[in-house]
C-alpha cells in the first residue's frame, strides 16, 4: 500500500487547497502543474504591490526582489544564487543555451529518444542552421535497467560531441535516469552537458552543484508549486560566458544576472511568488511529500499494470512521482489515438491523464500528488480491465 498522506489531512482534505473542479480524478499534475490557492493568493499580492507604483516597483525594488527570489530557490535546488536564472519555462531555457552555441560543420548534439519533442526539434534546427549533427541514442520502453541508458549513451559519444541533453526526469517515460553517472560519460569526451530538469524540482530531492553539468534547467510550476511561466536555468560559471537570453535586451555584456534578470517589461508575480509554492511544498512535508507521491505513483502502476495484464515502462524503482504503464491496445498507434484516447478519459469518465504514442504502443502516464488518492487510479484501472467497444 501507498504512504499515507501528509499529515492531519486525508487527500480530500488536500483538495480543497487547489482550485481543481472536485469532479474530476486529476491524475496529470506533471503535465502542467496546478498552483495552490495560498500561492495564487501570493501571486495576486506582488500584481497589487507593483501596480501601486510599477515605475518605482521595476526601477528600484525589483533587481533586489528577483535576487532574493533567486536565493530561495537556488537554496530549494542546490545551487548558488549567482548562478541561477529565471526564464519563462524549461523550454525557453533549454533554448536560451542552445541558441547560444557555436557550433560548426563536424560538430555533434546528442540527445536521447526519451528527450522531450520540443527539445528534440529546438536541437535539430540548431544543428541544421550551423551545418553540425544531431545524434539520437534509440532507448526504447520498456527500459529494463539504469544500464539500458548508460550503455546506449556511450555507444554513441564522440569527440565531435560538443553538448549532450540529458532528462532528469523523462516526460513521456517518467522515468528518473542517472544525470550524474551520464555527465560523467560526458565528461570523457570533453562535451558539456544540459540537464532538462522540467520535472524534477519538488518531485525529487535536487542537489544540482552535485551532478556537475554545466548547465540545468528547471519549471517550478509543476511539482514546486509556483505560478505558471516561472523556470529558471543555472549555469556553472566556467560556463556562463556566451550565454545569453532569447531576448536581448539592456544587461548584453554584463553578465547572466544582467542579461536574464531584464530582458524588457513583463509580469513578474509568477517569478516573485516561487518562494510561497516552494514554502507549501514544505508546509506538505517537503521531502516526506515526494516519498509518499513516490509511494502512490509506484503503487498506482503496480495496480495498473496488474489489472490490465500489461507491463510499467521501467523497474519500479525507476519512477518517482509519475509513472507509464502500457495500455492494452493494439490495433492503432499513433499521436492521434492518444490524443483521443486522453479526450475520452476526460468528457467521459473525467479523468485527466497522459497518454503517449512510444516504442510502438501507447504508455499511459499517471501522476501523484498530495490531493490524490489510490482509489482514481482503481477508477482509471477499471476502464481498460476488460475489452470494450466505445473506445475511440
Amino acid at each position: 500500500m501507498p504512504p499515507a498522506p501528509p499529515p492531519n489531512k486525508t487527500p480530500t482534505d488536500r483538495r480543497a487547497e487547489w482550485p481543481l473542479d472536485p469532479d474530476i480524478a486529476y491524475l496529470n499534475h506533471g503535465g502542467y502543474g496546478v498552483t495552490p490557492i495560498p500561492v495564487l493568493a501570493a501571486q495576486e499580492e506582488w500584481r497589487q504591490r507593483i501596480e501601486r507604483n510599477p515605475t518605482g516597483f521595476m526601477a528600484r525594488e525589483l533587481p533586489a526582489a528577483l535576487r532574493q527570489t533567486a536565493a530561495e530557490v537556488a537554496k530549494a535546488v542546490g545551487a548558488a544564487a549567482s548562478d541561477l536564472v529565471f526564464v519563462e519555462n524549461a523550454t525557453a531555457g533549454i533554448n536560451a543555451v542552445l541558441r547560444s552555441l557555436r557550433l560548426g560543420a563536424g560538430d555533434e548534439i546528442l540527445v536521447t529518444s526519451l528527450a522531450y519533442p520540443a527539445v528534440l526539434k529546438a536541437a535539430r534546427f540548431v544543428c541544421e542552421a550551423a551545418g553540425a549533427s544531431l545524434v539520437e541514442v534509440e532507448i526504447p520502453l520498456p527500459v529494463a535497467a539504469e544500464e539500458t541508458v548508460t550503455d546506449a549513451v556511450a555507444s554513441r559519444l564522440s569527440r565531435r560531441t560538443r553538448l549532450v541533453i540529458f532528462d532528469h526526469i523523462a516526460s513521456a517515460s517518467a522515468l528518473v535516469l542517472p544525470v550524474a553517472k551520464l555527465t560523467a560519460l560526458a565528461r570523457q569526451v570533453g562535451a558539456r552537458v544540459l540537464i532538462d530538469g522540467a520535472h524534477a524540482p519538488g518531485q525529487i530531492p535536487l542537489d544540482i552543484a552535485a551532478i556537475g553539468a554545466e548547465y540545468y534547467v528547471g519549471n517550478l510550476h509543476k511539482w514546486y508549486f509556483a505560478p505558471r511561466g516561472c523556470g529558471f536555468l543555472h549555469a556553472a560559471p566556467a560556463a556562463q560566458e556566451g550565454l545569453h537570453p532569447l531576448a536581448i535586451s539592456h544587461g548584453l555584456g554584463g553578465g547572466i544576472i544582467a542579461e536574464f534578470d531584464w530582458t524588457g517589461t513583463r509580469d513578474f508575480s509568477h517569478v516573485l511568488a516561487a518562494p510561497a509554492g516552494i514554502g507549501f511544498h514544505a508546509s506538505l512535508g517537503g521531502a516526506a511529500l515526494m516519498a509518499r507521491n513516490r509511494g502512490l505513483a509506484r503503487a498506482a502502476a503496480t495496480l495498473l499494470a496488474r489489472e490490465w495484464r500489461s507491463e510499467m515502462g521501467g523497474p519500479s524503482d525507476a519512477f518517482a512521482a509519475m509513472a507509464t504503464v502500457r495500455l492494452p491496445l493494439a490495433d492503432e498507434v499513433s499521436t492521434a489515438r492518444a490524443v483521443a484516447l486522453c479526450r475520452f478519459l476526460a468528457e467521459r469518465h473525467r479523468i485527466e491523464v497522459a497518454i503517449n504514442a512510444v516504442s510502438g504502443a501507447l504508455w499511459l502516464r499517471i501522476s501523484a500528488q498530495a490531493y490524490n488518492d489510490l482509489a482514481e487510479y482503481e477508477r482509471l484501472a477499471a476502464i481498460f480491465a476488460a475489452p470494450r467497444n466505445d473506445l475511440p
